[in-house]
């Protein structure tokens, strides 16, 4: 234990009365400036330990100090005399230093103290490690004490100690005091509607959230608090996968282990010090809300902000870590950042390194990606659709199977261009709710016969993802249910359209299409706006084109607010197979029974709609097909 007096000297004390604006700016301080009661706990550390890395830069300019105390930060909890006592073996301050620092608020020597280093060449970097900037975290303690009382002695030779003490109302006391060590030692009586704070249990928990990080030893009652090293601190290559486990659980309190771990460190254009982690599992899957951001932000080893929102873009909050800046544009609580250009870019520096990361980690083990991608892919795509300024470098870690791989096979965009040959304009997909029912979709088809690659799409976000994405690397990406991508098998299939699909014969001609397609028009209501011969090669009677996508329709009905309602669909156009048995038997019937003939039509339309996954409900055609099996049978 540390002695220190606990009497002033004989020498009568020095009264001063804070000036009028400091009187004001204390009462703020004191009852407004901060959010929280607890970071009055930050504050103090942190200004120990300024005062403790103080004197450690004048050791190793081995300027000659008085103190032989180990460098730490000592706290006593008396629950008996309602006191917290802040003990630290740091540099101290003389009678001028104590009016300059104490009794002027705002003025705070650590900022000078910066400046001064900053002015030397050889003590230019020292700067970084002194938290403080705006000399008025001291005062917070007024908003849990009624009374504060700092002993003092500078660590310059021959200094003498000194007692100062405020109440906070207007005015403190300075005076000389006999048998006071180099350092600093601050004295908080409680209020009596503070006294949680006199519980260790209570300041182990709050120490441990802000000031875990802090490079000196912090105590409670004689016991160590900050037992978890700073890891971002330390070089990436000392670091144990041990080391990387054990700090991963602590910031995020989750007990698997990381996938991914990334050391960043970078001194321009800001500097930055930073550890991140992509966890193994993705608590959103395991039934929980939308997570918080998980990357908290410091500022030399102080926490800042816990899961600080607005750090990185929101598809980024599974990511686990700290961001540490020096460059930090701070408010004076700590507890809020200024949204200006330097937090605009660090947030800019961080998501482009994370990509970029993500991008390493893909190439570097391919399986063990996929993986990643299959539990993370929701956030990709988020990012994919919300993130436009990296969303070139994001599609970049999209993944998704293809018809030309075995199911469960991943590729990357960039993998399929790579593959495409020489005379592919674009990149073919298909949103289909399973592999299966891609295979064999009358949409895929042609895609098949003509041997295209086709990526399959099984994610309720990925249409709008390939909407939002458009093109990638110059390509196209094109739908296979959609008019381009009629377009395309027309070129296809000029050569090959007399070909039957099966034995079904020869197509109908011109006139008797022209003949059936006016008939069907109005037959088939307001749902359709056109009918007409596809161009595409398929073995199915019809197929519908140019119509709401079931991604898009799922939207209508939840802006709706009744995902059970029915959304009335925009017209859209019927494709009819020439050739197909069904087609030609339809054109035969309408002559000689129309009705029937009108049940048909509409049950093709039905079943185009299913094939294309936009039938709300598919049992309101049970009746028609019925009666369709009655006619069938009854001949």
């Amino acid at each position: 234990m540390r002695c220190y007096s606990t009497e002033s000297s004989s020498l009568a004390a020095e009264k001063h009365e804070f000036k009028a604006e400091t009187k004001k700016l204390l009462h703020i301080v004191a009852h407004s400036l901060y959010s929280q009661r607890e970071v009055f706990v930050r504050e103090l550390i942190s200004n120990s330990s300024d005062a403790l890395e103080k004197l450690r830069h004048l050791q190793a300019t081995s300027q000659d100090v008085n103190t032989d105390k180990p460098l730490e930060v000592n706290i006593e909890v008396d629950s008996d005399n309602k006191t917290i006592t802040f003990y630290d073996s740091g540099i101290g301050m003389s009678a001028d230093e104590l009016k300059e620092n104490l009794g002027t608020i705002a003025r705070s020597g650590s900022k000078a103290y910066i400046e001064k280093m900053q002015d030397g060449a050889d003590t230019k970097d020292m700067a970084s490690t002194i938290v403080g900037q705006f000399g008025v975290g001291f005062y917070s303690a007024f908003m849990v004490g009624d009374k504060i009382t700092v002993y003092t002695r500078s660590a310059n030779p021959g200094s003498e100690g000194y007692c100062w003490e405020s109440d906070g109302l207007g005015s403190y006391t300075l005076s000389k005091a006999d048998n006071v060590d180099v350092g600093t030692k601050i004295v908080i009586n409680i209020k009596d509607d503070a006294k949680e704070y006199l519980e260790k249990g209570k300041l182990d928990q709050i120490i441990k959230k802000y000031s875990n990080f802090v490079g000196f030893p912090i105590t409670v009652n004689g016991e160590k608090v900050n037992t978890v090293e700073a890891l971002w601190t330390k070089d990436k290559n000392s670091i144990t996968e041990d080391e990387h486990t054990d700090f991963y659980r602590f910031v995020s309190r989750a007990w698997d282990e990381p996938m991914y771990n990334l050391v960043y460190k970078a001194d321009g254009p800001l500097s930055i010090r930073s550890i991140l982690y992509a966890p193994t599992k993705n608590p959103e899957d395991m039934g929980f809300d939308r997570i918080k951001p998980g990357v908290s932000l410091y500022s030399r080893k102080v926490l800042i902000m816990p899961n600080a929102e607005g750090l990185l873009p929101e598809w980024l909050r599974f990511v686990q870590g700290v961001v540490d800046s020096e460059d930090l544009p701070l408010n004076l609580s700590r507890e809020l950042l200024q949204n200006g250009p330097i937090i605009q870019r660090l947030k800019s520096i961080i998501t482009s390194r994370i990509i970029k990361w993500l991008q390493e980690e893909s190439n570097r083990d391919a399986e063990k990606y996929a993986k990643f991608f299959q539990t993370f892919a929701v956030f990709i795509k988020e990012g994919v659709c919300q993130d436009m300024a990296n969303q070139a470098e994001i599609s970049k870690l999209l993944r998704f199977e293809t018809s030309n791989k075995d199911a469960g096979q991943l590729i990357s965009l960039g993998e399929y261009v790579e593959s495409m040959p020489s005379d592919q304009e674009h990149i073919y997909y298909f949103c289909t709710p399973n592999r299966e029912f891609g295979i064999d979709s009358p949409y895929y088809e042609p895609f098949k016969k003509h041997g295209a690659n086709v990526l399959f799409l099984h994610h309720a976000l990925d249409e709008f993802v390939m909407g939002r994405l458009a093109t990638f690397e110059g390509k196209r990406l094109v739908s296979v249910d959609s008019e381009d991508a009629g377009k395309v098998l027309k070129k296809w299939n000029d050569a090959d359209q007399a070909e039957s699909s099966g034995d079904s014969g020869v197509a109908l001609t011109t006139e008797q299409t022209d003949e059936l397609t006016a008939w069907m028009l109005p037959n088939l209501g307001t749902s359709v706006k056109e009918v007409k011969v596809s161009e595409r090669f398929m073995s199915y009677p019809a197929i519908v084109t140019d119509f709401d996508s079931p991604a898009v329709r799922r939207m209508m009905k939840m802006m709706a607010g009744d995902s059970k309602q029915s959304i009335p669909m925009s017209p859209c156009t019927v494709e009819i197979n020439s050739s197909d048995p069904i087609i030609k038997g339809l054109y035969a019937l309408k002559d000689k029974d129309e009705d029937l003939a009108r049940k048909v039509a509409q049950q093709l339309l039905d079943n185009a709609l299913i094939a294309a996954g936009i039938m709300d409900d598919p049992r309101s055609m049970i009746k028609r097909l019925n009666d369709i099996l009655v006619s069938t049978v009854s001949k």
